[in-house]
């Protein structure tokens, strides 16, 4: 028999008086259109500049160490802000803190594209960052409430498409325009888009406003800012140079071993402070209900591996000899094949359950890894895209099926909580994946071929990389077969719930 979407995982956490407010669901396509511009924006905008950087570098008269603060500026903003936007979601209404974040984000990319110099670059990126950590950590929880819960996985599947193309296609993108336009024009691209979306927001996006008399846990947004934002240093920074010799002058292996210290330190007086005060920035009951921690933990996993694919542009370039051109096209292929699968895995949870359809993502995202594994120096281009097409619909039909479970625990009164915690777990398997992937990537390419000292492994010969992204998706492909295993055991709970007689 079917499932109905109330089944999904039943509600956690205290009750509350907040009151379903009415809801016209006739509008939900045009707030999925206004939502859904603001985070393709807010996601593209992290990958895009990537491809800048040696042009910046460049214009700029710097040096790389510099300007690589205009990506990690960026992304430890999204990070340690996330959490406590969701809060003051539930707190103020969504919709204002949305539409303000559409307005300094395009504002931002505005003063971005006129920087008159690298510094002023950087701070207009904490600006657009500040935006967009309000669109991304409230879209889910906005869309959420817009459509009944009979599609919410649907609607969570679109909304999981947009965000996996934009990170997907920012590389891509920004290479095309910086190529015909110049580089200012990957930040000015944003305006007509963001100036819709605000529109947009405005027109349709309905103002529900959650009773008063709520608290804003000032100690635990301070705690969980600190915690995160020291967290992202040390695994932005670490990796630069072996976590030896670092881009940030005068930061040495011992100071980032603090940073993670810090961290250490933060997490806990945060989960201390959380148990003691009676409206905490996080409800902690969320995690006491195994389906949900499983959910966002397997979510991390899987973008840990989606972040493994900065190394394929090296394999597609150095060892295949493609042009840039056609690598931004083989790359493509990934978020085409999720953008394909992601709505109808939606649907399907819809009218199956969850949990089922996501672990299906993960035993194909698991075979996906393996397929990738076998790519060498004599694997033709449609040999890469039989294996990398897997890839594309494993993730898509983990993704929409996890997004509607993670959502549909959320109590009415934490919805913008949970949204967020959602967006980070996206961000944060980014933050720790790409440095993981790239120094498995890199020991596994040093360990077979002696470049020199100071040598960077994507200068090695074609066989040497063809070893390291190899080596790479079968660790990858080990962690997903663990989160795999994860995804089997929260399958056999939620049967026991069923059979206990429970909402499953």
């Amino acid at each position: 028999m079917p499932h109905t979407p109330d089944s999904v995982t039943p509600p956690i956490g205290p009750k509350t008086d907040y009151a379903q407010p009415e809801v016209d669901y006739s509008q939900k396509w045009m707030i999925m259109l206004a939502v859904a511009m603001g985070i393709f924006l807010g996601t593209i905008d992290g990958s895009i500049v990537n491809v800048a950087l040696p042009t910046l570098r460049d214009d700029f008269h710097t040096d790389l160490a510099t300007v690589q603060w205009v990506v990690v500026s960026y992304l430890l903003v999204l990070t340690s802000m996330m959490l406590g936007i969701g809060r003051l979601g539930d707190m103020l209404g969504k919709k204002k803190i949305y539409m303000t974040g559409m307005v300094v984000f395009t504002a931002g990319s505005l003063l971005c594209g006129l920087a008159p110099t690298v510094g002023m670059l950087i701070t207009f990126r904490v600006i657009q960052g500040a935006g967009a950590v309000m669109v991304q950590a409230l879209g889910m929880g906005i869309v959420t409430e817009a459509f009944p819960r009979e599609e919410r996985g649907r609607a969570l599947g679109i909304l999981g498409t947009v965000v996996s193309v934009g990170i997907s296609v920012g590389p891509t993108l920004g290479g095309l325009l910086i190529g015909t336009v110049g580089w200012r024009a990957i930040f000015l691209v944003n305006l007509p888009v963001g100036i819709v979306g605000v529109y947009l927001v405005r027109r349709y996006i309905p103002d529900w406003r959650p009773p008063g008399g709520q608290k804003f846990d000032i100690w635990g947004a301070a705690l969980i800012l600190f915690t995160l934002l020291l967290l992202a240093l040390g695994l932005t920074l670490g990796p630069k140079n072996d976590w030896d010799t670092l881009t940030v002058p005068g930061l040495g292996a011992i100071q980032i071993a603090w940073l993670f210290i810090g961290s250490a330190v933060g997490l806990a007086l945060f989960l201390i402070a959380e148990l003691r005060i009676h409206q905490p920035m996080i409800n902690l009951h969320l995690f006491r209900d195994s389906l949900f921690s499983i959910s966002l933990l397997t979510g991390v996993m899987v973008f840990i591996m989606v972040s493994g694919t900065f190394v394929l542009p090296f394999y597609l370039e150095d060892v295949k000899g493609l042009s840039t051109a056609k690598t931004g096209l083989y790359m493509a292929v990934f978020p085409v094949a999720l953008g394909i699968i992601a709505p109808l895995a939606g649907d399907l949870s819809d009218r199956f359950g969850s949990r089922g359809i996501a672990l299906i993502g993960l035993v194909v995202s698991a075979a996906a890894c393996v397929g990738m594994s076998t790519l060498d120096e004599n694997t033709s281009t449609l040999g890469y895209v039989i294996r990398i097409f897997p890839l594309g619909l494993g993730v898509g039909m983990f993704q929409s099926p996890n997004n509607s479970a993670i959502m549909g625990a959320a109590p009415r009164d934490q919805i913008g909580v949970v949204s967020g915690l959602l967006s980070l777990s996206r961000t944060f398997g980014q933050v720790i994946g790409v440095p993981i992937m790239g120094a498995i990537f890199a020991s596994r390419v040093l360990a077979v071929v002696d470049l020199g000292a100071g040598v960077d492994a994507t200068e090695a010969p074609p066989w040497a990389l063809v070893e390291g992204v190899q080596a790479m998706y079968l660790a990858v492909g080990g962690l997903i077969v663990v989160g795999v295993g994860f995804a089997l055991l929260a399958v056999i709970m939620d049967r026991r719930r069923n059979l206990g007689g429970g909402i499953t």
